[in-house]
């Protein structure tokens, strides 16, 4: 069982993955087990749905059976999952002090397509609409569930992103808390909110479409850009122009004109940066409080073309070499 251990001197929860344990000294030497796709085998391909768990949910052509070949969007338990849907969400203490609770949640992945080369900046519209209705459709069902305050998706690209498995895919989790790195989002938001009588993400994006530079594109409905003080380079937000706190809020027309917005945004750092690692994440509001009028969700999507060093890991102040009116405009122009 998976735990959840909370730091007392910052209140920041991490995950004790005991589904992934390792041995320490497996961090000293070569690891001797072959992967399936070392081999030549990725679980992830058309035809070898006997690698993966049972599926969640599938989009398939009628008639074919779960867990068969026959599907374009195929979602499964993660193998070694972060969390797991057993256990309670009662926290205790250790030496009266040591809070923790067990690592209960969801961890699944969304395999994007049946084929292992088609990434999202390069498939067809029609399959990343596909992509993120079932974003959709797993974070409304997820929430649901009482137990968890918080659904995360993510995707993670290339191996200096996290990677571990090519074939295209993202992940959701969902966790029976909400970290402080989200809270601390939504109290200065809120604080924002106090003081201005105003959501902080409709501003910001009201200036960024009246400055322009580091606007990447807009459609009706949403808006791409490098933030002002973007963390690292071509660190680029999507918006919806609407407000809405919570992801779940988007119908089905809006997701699909997401999915446009997100893989034309993708393919403009696939072609202008020569297919770089990265990683995107949806921002959203915690479960039940999916009507906040001073949060925004978002989507930050992160290049992974600098490292995180020394300076960064103990200020926790980024370092940006490239000017974000410059990343915008080679973006925009991509």
């Amino acid at each position: 069982m998976p735990e959840l251990r909370q730091n007392p001197a910052t209140k920041e929860w991490v995950i004790i993955a005991t589904e992934r344990a390792k041995r320490p000294e497996d961090f000293s030497s070569p690891g001797s087990e072959e992967k399936p796709e070392a081999l030549g085998i990725c679980p992830f391909c058309e035809g070898n749905e006997d690698l993966t768990p049972p599926e969640i949910l599938a989009y398939r052509t009628y008639g074919t059976k779960p867990n068969t070949p026959g599907w374009w969007i195929r979602i499964i338990p993660n193998k070694f999952p972060a969390l797991v849907p057993q256990g309670n969400i009662q926290r205790s203490k250790q030496e009266d002090f040591f809070r923790y609770m067990d690592g209960m949640g969801e961890h699944e992945v969304i395999i994007e397509s049946p084929k292992h080369d088609q990434f999202m900046p390069i498939m067809e519209q029609k399959q990343v609409e596909e992509v993120f209705l079932a974003y959709r459709e797993r974070y409304i069902t997820l929430s649901q569930d009482p137990r968890f305050e918080l659904i995360t998706i993510f995707k993670n690209h290339g191996a200096s992103a996290g990677t571990s498995v090519k074939h295209p895919h993202s992940q959701v989790i969902a966790t029976p808390i909400t970290p402080m790195h989200i809270r601390n989002r939504l109290e200065e938001a809120m604080r924002f909110f106090d003081d201005n009588g105003e959501c902080v993400f409709c501003v910001i994006m009201k200036k960024e479409l009246a400055f322009k530079e580091r606007i990447i594109f807009e459609t009706d409905d949403f808006v791409v850009f490098v933030p002002f003080a973007a963390s690292s380079p071509f660190e680029t937000w999507v918006l919806p122009k609407k407000h809405n706190a919570s992801f779940q809020s988007t119908t089905p027309e809006h997701t699909k004109e997401l999915a446009y917005v997100m893989k034309t945004t993708l393919n403009k750092i696939y072609k202008s940066l020569h297919n770089p690692d990265y990683n995107f994440v949806i921002y959203s509001s915690p479960c039940r409080e999916k009507d906040l009028e001073y949060y925004h969700w978002h989507i930050q999507i992160i290049p992974r073309v600098a490292a995180v060093a020394g300076f960064e890991l103990g200020s926790g102040i980024f370092i940006n070499t490239v000017i974000p009116e410059s990343a915008a405009k080679f973006l925009r122009e991509a």
